[in-house]
Protein backbone atom coordinates (compact mmCIF):
# COMPACT_ATOMS: atom_id res chain seq x y z
CA UNK A 1 0.00 0.00 0.00
CA UNK A 2 1.25 3.47 -0.88
CA UNK A 3 -0.49 6.73 -0.02
CA UNK A 4 0.60 10.38 -0.15
CA UNK A 5 -1.09 13.43 1.38
CA UNK A 6 -0.09 17.03 2.00
CA UNK A 7 -0.21 17.60 5.76
CA UNK A 8 1.39 20.21 8.05
CA UNK A 9 2.79 22.05 5.05
CA UNK A 10 4.72 19.19 3.44
CA UNK A 11 4.07 15.91 1.61
CA UNK A 12 3.74 12.81 3.77
CA UNK A 13 4.04 9.41 2.12
CA UNK A 14 3.19 6.09 3.72
CA UNK A 15 4.34 2.80 2.23
CA UNK A 16 3.37 -0.50 3.82
CA UNK A 17 4.84 -3.69 2.40
CA UNK A 18 2.91 -6.16 4.57
CA UNK A 19 0.56 -8.41 2.67
CA UNK A 20 -2.43 -7.57 4.86
CA UNK A 21 -3.05 -3.99 5.99
CA UNK A 22 -5.73 -3.45 8.65
CA UNK A 23 -8.72 -1.59 7.24
CA UNK A 24 -8.75 2.10 8.09
CA UNK A 25 -5.17 2.15 9.35
CA UNK A 26 -3.90 4.65 6.78
CA UNK A 27 -6.91 6.87 7.51
CA UNK A 28 -5.98 6.78 11.20
CA UNK A 29 -2.37 7.73 10.47
CA UNK A 30 -3.23 10.72 8.30
CA UNK A 31 -6.13 11.67 10.55
CA UNK A 32 -3.73 11.90 13.49
CA UNK A 33 -1.33 14.11 11.55
CA UNK A 34 -4.15 16.44 10.50
CA UNK A 35 -5.30 16.60 14.12
CA UNK A 36 -1.79 17.56 15.23
CA UNK A 37 -1.70 20.34 12.65
CA UNK A 38 -4.98 21.76 13.92
CA UNK A 39 -3.98 21.55 17.59
CA UNK A 40 -0.32 22.54 17.55
CA UNK A 41 0.26 24.85 14.60
CA UNK A 42 1.36 28.35 15.70
CA UNK A 43 0.00 29.60 12.37
CA UNK A 44 -3.61 28.64 13.16
CA UNK A 45 -5.25 31.18 15.50
CA UNK A 46 -7.56 28.62 17.13
CA UNK A 47 -4.86 26.03 17.83
CA UNK A 48 -3.99 25.08 21.39
CA UNK A 49 -0.50 26.50 20.90
CA UNK A 50 -1.84 29.87 19.72
CA UNK A 51 -4.36 30.06 22.56
CA UNK A 52 -1.63 29.28 25.11
CA UNK A 53 0.65 31.90 23.57
CA UNK A 54 -2.10 34.55 23.82
CA UNK A 55 -2.78 33.63 27.44
CA UNK A 56 -6.32 32.36 26.77
CA UNK A 57 -5.42 29.12 28.52
CA UNK A 58 -2.85 28.63 31.23
CA UNK A 59 0.00 26.10 31.49
CA UNK A 60 -2.13 24.01 33.85
CA UNK A 61 -4.96 23.79 31.30
CA UNK A 62 -3.09 22.40 28.30
CA UNK A 63 -3.44 18.86 27.00
CA UNK A 64 -1.12 16.05 28.04
CA UNK A 65 0.22 15.94 24.48
CA UNK A 66 1.15 19.62 24.42
CA UNK A 67 2.70 19.35 27.87
CA UNK A 68 4.89 16.52 26.54
CA UNK A 69 5.94 18.59 23.51
CA UNK A 70 6.78 21.64 25.61
CA UNK A 71 8.75 19.49 28.04
CA UNK A 72 10.82 18.18 25.12
CA UNK A 73 11.38 21.76 23.93
CA UNK A 74 12.67 22.69 27.38
CA UNK A 75 14.95 19.64 27.55
CA UNK A 76 16.59 20.60 24.27
CA UNK A 77 16.83 24.27 25.25
CA UNK A 78 18.78 23.30 28.33
CA UNK A 79 20.90 20.70 26.51
CA UNK A 80 21.97 23.21 23.85
CA UNK A 81 22.61 26.12 26.18
CA UNK A 82 19.70 28.02 24.63
CA UNK A 83 20.60 27.54 20.95
CA UNK A 84 17.39 25.55 20.49
CA UNK A 85 14.46 27.56 21.83
CA UNK A 86 10.73 27.40 21.07
CA UNK A 87 10.26 30.86 22.60
CA UNK A 88 12.57 33.17 20.70
CA UNK A 89 12.53 36.88 21.68
CA UNK A 90 10.12 38.88 19.54
CA UNK A 91 8.37 35.75 18.28
CA UNK A 92 5.42 33.73 19.45
CA UNK A 93 5.59 30.23 20.88
CA UNK A 94 6.66 27.87 18.09
CA UNK A 95 7.21 24.20 19.02
CA UNK A 96 7.19 23.02 15.38
CA UNK A 97 10.78 21.76 15.56
CA UNK A 98 9.62 19.15 18.06
CA UNK A 99 6.05 18.64 16.84
CA UNK A 100 6.97 17.29 13.40
CA UNK A 101 9.18 14.43 14.49
CA UNK A 102 7.12 13.71 17.60
CA UNK A 103 3.85 13.47 15.69
CA UNK A 104 5.23 11.33 12.85
CA UNK A 105 6.84 9.00 15.39
CA UNK A 106 3.43 8.68 17.07
CA UNK A 107 1.96 7.84 13.67
CA UNK A 108 4.62 5.13 13.21
CA UNK A 109 3.65 3.73 16.60
CA UNK A 110 0.04 3.46 15.38
CA UNK A 111 1.34 1.24 12.58
CA UNK A 112 3.40 -1.02 14.83
CA UNK A 113 0.56 -1.27 17.37
CA UNK A 114 -1.69 -2.49 14.53
CA UNK A 115 0.80 -5.26 13.76
CA UNK A 116 2.43 -3.73 10.68
CA UNK A 117 5.97 -5.08 10.40
CA UNK A 118 7.44 -3.41 7.30
CA UNK A 119 6.74 0.23 6.49
CA UNK A 120 8.31 3.55 5.51
CA UNK A 121 6.75 6.81 6.65
CA UNK A 122 8.33 9.85 4.99
CA UNK A 123 7.37 13.33 6.19
CA UNK A 124 8.94 15.97 4.00
CA UNK A 125 12.20 14.02 3.77
CA UNK A 126 12.36 12.95 7.42
CA UNK A 127 11.83 9.22 7.58
CA UNK A 128 10.91 6.50 10.07
CA UNK A 129 11.10 2.87 8.95
CA UNK A 130 10.55 -0.65 10.21
CA UNK A 131 11.29 -4.12 8.87
CA UNK A 132 14.11 -3.08 6.54
CA UNK A 133 16.54 -2.89 5.05
CA UNK A 134 15.43 0.46 3.66
CA UNK A 135 17.72 2.77 1.68
CA UNK A 136 17.39 6.49 2.46
CA UNK A 137 19.15 9.11 0.37
CA UNK A 138 20.54 12.27 2.00
CA UNK A 139 20.11 15.29 -0.24
CA UNK A 140 23.14 17.35 -1.22
CA UNK A 141 22.82 20.74 0.54
CA UNK A 142 23.67 22.71 -2.60
CA UNK A 143 22.46 20.52 -5.47
CA UNK A 144 18.85 19.42 -5.28
CA UNK A 145 19.31 16.69 -7.89
CA UNK A 146 22.18 14.98 -6.04
CA UNK A 147 22.60 12.99 -2.85
CA UNK A 148 25.56 13.16 -0.46
CA UNK A 149 25.21 9.61 0.74
CA UNK A 150 22.74 6.74 1.03
CA UNK A 151 21.90 5.27 4.42
CA UNK A 152 20.59 1.79 5.12
CA UNK A 153 18.18 1.36 8.02
CA UNK A 154 16.27 -1.64 9.31
CA UNK A 155 14.33 -0.01 12.15
CA UNK A 156 14.76 3.62 13.12
CA UNK A 157 14.63 7.15 11.82
CA UNK A 158 16.64 9.72 9.90
CA UNK A 159 16.13 13.49 9.70
CA UNK A 160 17.98 16.36 8.06
CA UNK A 161 18.09 20.05 8.96
CA UNK A 162 19.34 22.57 6.42
CA UNK A 163 18.47 25.91 4.89
CA UNK A 164 17.91 24.74 1.31
CA UNK A 165 14.11 24.32 1.51
CA UNK A 166 12.96 27.22 3.72
CA UNK A 167 15.92 29.58 3.74
CA UNK A 168 17.45 30.75 7.00
CA UNK A 169 14.53 29.60 9.15
CA UNK A 170 16.57 28.01 11.97
CA UNK A 171 17.65 30.60 14.53
CA UNK A 172 20.37 30.29 17.13
CA UNK A 173 18.48 31.21 20.29
CA UNK A 174 21.68 32.40 21.93
CA UNK A 175 22.13 35.20 19.40
CA UNK A 176 18.67 35.65 17.90
CA UNK A 177 20.23 35.42 14.43
CA UNK A 178 20.04 32.72 11.73
CA UNK A 179 22.25 29.75 12.55
CA UNK A 180 25.60 29.56 10.77
CA UNK A 181 28.43 27.07 10.51
CA UNK A 182 26.63 24.14 8.90
CA UNK A 183 25.12 23.61 5.46
CA UNK A 184 23.22 20.53 6.58
CA UNK A 185 23.12 18.01 9.39
CA UNK A 186 21.53 14.56 9.20
CA UNK A 187 20.84 12.50 12.31
CA UNK A 188 20.04 8.79 12.54
CA UNK A 189 18.32 7.78 15.79
CA UNK A 190 15.95 5.13 17.15
CA UNK A 191 12.96 7.50 16.89
CA UNK A 192 12.03 10.40 14.65
CA UNK A 193 11.29 12.46 17.75
CA UNK A 194 14.99 12.29 18.58
CA UNK A 195 16.37 12.39 15.04
CA UNK A 196 14.36 15.42 13.90
CA UNK A 197 14.69 17.51 17.07
CA UNK A 198 18.38 16.70 17.50
CA UNK A 199 19.10 17.62 13.86
CA UNK A 200 17.40 20.99 14.28
CA UNK A 201 19.15 21.60 17.59
CA UNK A 202 22.56 20.70 16.14
CA UNK A 203 22.00 23.00 13.16
CA UNK A 204 21.04 25.84 15.52
CA UNK A 205 24.28 25.31 17.44
CA UNK A 206 26.39 25.61 14.30
CA UNK A 207 29.70 23.79 13.90
CA UNK A 208 29.78 22.77 17.58
CA UNK A 209 26.46 20.99 17.08
CA UNK A 210 28.10 18.08 15.26
CA UNK A 211 30.07 16.94 18.30
CA UNK A 212 27.06 17.67 20.53
CA UNK A 213 24.70 15.41 18.62
CA UNK A 214 27.36 12.73 18.06
CA UNK A 215 27.69 12.45 21.84
CA UNK A 216 23.97 11.75 22.31
CA UNK A 217 23.15 8.12 23.02
CA UNK A 218 21.88 6.24 19.96
CA UNK A 219 22.59 9.08 17.51
CA UNK A 220 24.77 8.94 14.40
CA UNK A 221 25.44 12.05 12.32
CA UNK A 222 26.38 13.09 8.80
CA UNK A 223 27.05 16.82 8.45
CA UNK A 224 28.39 19.23 5.85
CA UNK A 225 29.95 22.28 7.47
CA UNK A 226 30.32 25.81 6.14
CA UNK A 227 33.65 24.91 4.57
CA UNK A 228 31.93 22.08 2.67
CA UNK A 229 33.75 19.46 4.71
CA UNK A 230 31.90 16.24 5.56
CA UNK A 231 31.82 15.26 9.22
CA UNK A 232 30.36 11.88 10.15
CA UNK A 233 30.34 9.39 12.98
CA UNK A 234 31.89 5.95 12.61
CA UNK A 235 28.63 4.11 13.21
CA UNK A 236 26.67 5.83 10.45
CA UNK A 237 24.74 3.08 8.60
CA UNK A 238 25.96 3.83 5.08
CA UNK A 239 24.54 1.54 2.38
Amino acid sequence: MHRVEHVMGFPVSLRIDDQHVPEGLADAVFGWLREVDERFSPFKPDSEVSRLDRGEIGPGEISTDLAEVLDLCEQYRIATGGAFDARLPGRGLDPCAVVKGWSVQRAAELLTAAGVRRFCLNAGGDVVVAGGPWRVGVRHPEHADQVCTVLELTDGAVATSASYERGEHIVDGRTGRPATGLLSVTVVAPTLTEADTAATAAFAMGAEGVAWVAAREGCEVYAVDGGRRVRRTAGLPVA
